[in-house]
């Protein structure tokens, strides 16, 4: 597969695994509240977007509310994109991505009781009622990736001395790296689960390194869970493409995206 085309998809997985299944969590220390309604806000002004400054650096994993926990199918849908620079800016890629629009991509992912670390490298449950729920991100992200990319993947893996940094490994000695630098949560008074995270990414291997800022901004809803042929949650995420201060277009774009991607999301639960 050409570099070119990889770096292309891989823009495409970072828009979506930053809703972030891709690290296993360590240790909760820290988990930024937004100001109240702001995210909310935010997903309502799409796609008149620019960069949230209400973030803070991120320490831990993202935790979920209890009703997300367990084992799910995910259908998710891309419904829109839009390049606001165009034609002036255009992220590599971006036309290459229409091809995904409105065609569902399933995949299965798990949330799961924080674990911590015992014994070296051993990773177990941490024996608590109040544990929080985080992603199994190390499983979900290697299924989504595979989902796109089939057996190119290789393995997902988590930097043991960071939870926020984890590598996706693929043939031919390919590699993404993504660190997450900052995030936000908001819960509405509705019941939405909104969060924010930011991702520093680095695509490396056969060529010039390519580098760029991803923000995702996704709202979870629970529906009823009665009935097994309708999704049990439902989510509207909203992932943005920002440059990197390498890219010589940096300062043009300044605090704007240059791609903007959101997609609907529908989980299934899975049989027990």
């Amino acid at each position: 597969m050409k570099i070119h085309n990889l770096q292309n998809i891989f823009i495409m997985l970072a828009l979506k695994v930053i809703w972030s299944f891709c690290l296993i969590v360590v240790f909760l220390l820290f988990d930024a509240e937004a100001q109240a309604g702001e995210l909310s806000e935010r997903l309502a002004h799409f796609p008149q977007w620019e960069k949230l400054t209400s973030v803070r650096p991120a320490v831990g994993d993202l935790v979920y509310p209890n009703w997300i926990m367990g084992s799910w199918q995910v259908k998710s849908t891309l419904i829109d994109l839009v390049a606001p620079l165009a034609p002036d800016i255009v992220t590599p890629g971006f036309e290459g991505n229409r091809q995904y629009l409105n065609k569902p991509i399933s995949f299965q992912v798990r949330f799961v009781r924080e674990t911590t670390p015992h014994s070296g490298l051993k990773i177990i449950p941490r024996i608590s009622h109040k544990s929080a729920v985080v992603a199994d991100r190390a499983f979900n992200g290697l299924n989504l990736a595979r989902s796109y990319l089939g057996d190119t993947v290789l393995s997902v893996k988590v930097d043991p001395n960071s939870p926020n940094r984890q590598i996706t490994f693929l043939r031919g000695e390919r590699q993404l790296v993504s660190i997450v630098a900052a995030r936000a949560t908001e819960t509405t008074r509705d019941g939405k689960f909104i969060t924010i995270e930011v991702f520093q990414q680095l695509f490396k291997g056969g060529g010039r390194p390519y580098f760029n800022t991803v923000e995702s901004t996704t709202a979870y809803r629970r529906l009823d869970q009665l009935n097994p042929v309708n999704p049990a949650i439902e989510a509207d995420q909203i992932t943005a493409i920002y440059l990197s201060p390498q890219d010589p277009n940096y300062f043009a774009a300044l605090s704007r995206p240059v791609a903007l991607y959101r997609y609907r999301l529908e989980f299934f639960p899975e049989s027990q």
